[in-house]
């Protein structure tokens, strides 16, 4: 992985860099070990593609050496972030809040693997990685005294500046009391972990950019009254929000195709498969780039190597090839890269020995193209089951007559071998023992019925 001696300029050159609070943090970065954090809410039981932008950049700054500590929303979860929304958040019970928050911790404990252990390319093993939850020291804040510790320092004539705020105003659903608090929720974390981890620098998405500036603000107004524990100057970092090709915000709802980072959530294949396909426009823009800039740690002079090389042959696909392992790996390990890799050549291979095929990869991918389960009795019956109707039952074609013309143009295959025959059925002995059958129509449309 790439190191650099300036994250700042890193971080501009691959189109990340949205906004920071004072230049002078690049020049701080260089000389200083910075502690840093950036915080995500447990609305979900995992974390979604949008989470990997400031994964990865946390995980960029610790391998330049610096404190990267993620926080877990413990507690703003069971209020609600109204940045970005136009509508209020559904609250959580504790109980989802806490399946929610161990969810998260997985995850990011696979992105950022030296959690609790120490990172550091600077010559010494004291920079660490951690992972901490706001709960710890919101939970016991009474009401009172949050209102008199942290309330009385803010003015709500500049909160109803906030982009957020005024956004939800404009709008018929309005803006409630629990999250108009949000803010001052979010700017006490940044205090409390200044004040008690060192934490000098707070990382978020552009969106995130007023919360981060009112911590900055009650930060400063803090070290008024209590100068001991002034410890230097806090900074606020904001990255530019990543969007897909149709210009959506990646989220849970919308953009990058619901990507999950658990693999219990969103597969391999389907993490994979969605990079894969990834677009590429003729262009300064092209939307392959721009992903290995965000999600990789290829330097960006590799970068730049490996699209020219691209580009002299694009049918090679080569720069989303590896797009799609190196993101994958990120997330899923070399394990993960194995599997997807293997399960694409099996469902679009075209000359595939279906006998050698492991169930288990075939039962990896099952819900993540048409499929269809059958009882396995009908494979005994009238001599098998006729493939006119599995091309019908997996959605492949939406008629019998669809499916027969297929056959006719020579474009129906069962586990790879062309169909001629429209009265064509697959029986018992046609699957070699195995429980799953692979149908293909045309080049690039898979589909697998699996026999119960």
């Amino acid at each position: 992985m790439s190191t650099t001696d300036d994250l700042i300029a890193e971080l501009a050159a691959r189109g990340l860099l949205k906004d920071v609070t004072d230049p002078a943090l690049a020049e701080v970065l260089k000389r200083e070990r910075l502690t840093l954090y950036c915080g995500f809410d447990p609305t979900g039981e995992t974390l979604h593609i949008g989470n990997l932008v400031p994964l990865v950049t946390l995980r960029r700054f610790a391998e330049a050496g610096h404190n990267v500590l993620a926080l877990i929303g413990g507690a703003t979860g069971l209020i609600g972030d109204p940045s970005g929304r136009d509508t209020e958040r559904e609250l959580l019970d504790e109980e989802t809040i806490s399946r929610n928050v161990a969810g998260l911790t997985r995850d990011i404990g696979r992105i950022l693997p030296q959690v609790n252990e120490t990172s550091s390319s600077k010559g010494d093993n004291n920079a660490t990685v951690r992972v901490a939850n706001n709960r710890d020291w919101m939970g016991s804040f009474g009401l009172i005294e949050f209102l008199r510790d942290v309330g009385k320092h803010f003015r709500v004539n500049e909160m109803l500046r906030m982009d957020s705020v005024r956004d939800r105003l404009e709008r018929e659903a309005g803006l409630s009391f629990t999250e108009f608090s949000y803010s001052l929720i979010q700017s006490y974390d940044f205090w409390h972990l200044y004040a008690h981890e060192g934490c000098r620098l707070q990382l978020g998405a552009s969106d995130q950019w007023g919360n981060i500036t009112s911590g900055l603000d009650f930060i400063r107004t803090k070290i008024l009254h209590e100068p001991e524990k002034d410890i230097g100057k806090p900074f606020g970092l904001t990255l530019e929000l990543l969007l897909d090709g149709q210009g959506n915000k990646f989220g849970k709802s919308t953009g990058g195709g619901s990507l999950w980072l658990s693999p219990a959530h969103t597969s391999p294949y389907r993490f994979y498969q969605y990079f894969l396909n990834t677009r590429d426009e003729v262009d300064e823009n092209s939307e392959v780039e721009r992903y290995l800039k965000t999600f990789t740690f290829l330097s960006v002079e590799e970068i730049r190597e490996l699209m020219q090389q691209h580009n002299r042959d694009k049918p090679k696909r080569e720069a989303q090839r590896r797009l799609a392992r190196e993101v994958t790996r990120l997330v899923h390990g070399e394990e993960g890269v194995q599997q997807a890799e293997q399960a694409s050549e099996v469902l679009f291979g075209l000359k595939v020995d279906m006998r050698s095929v492991a169930e288990e990869v075939l039962a990896s991918v099952f819900e993540d193209v048409p499929h269809a389960t059958l009882p396995a009795a009908q494979l005994d019956a009238h001599e098998g089951i006729a493939v006119l109707e599995l091309f019908v039952a997996t959605g492949l074609c939406a008629s019998k007559g669809e499916a027969r013309r297929k056959i006719k143009e020579g474009g129906a295959y069962v586990n790879d071998e062309r169909i001629a025959d429209p009265n064509a059925r697959l029986s018992r002995e046609q699957l070699h023992g195995k429980a799953y059958a692979k149908l293909r129509k045309g080049k690039r449309e898979p589909a697998l019925v699996r026999f119960a």
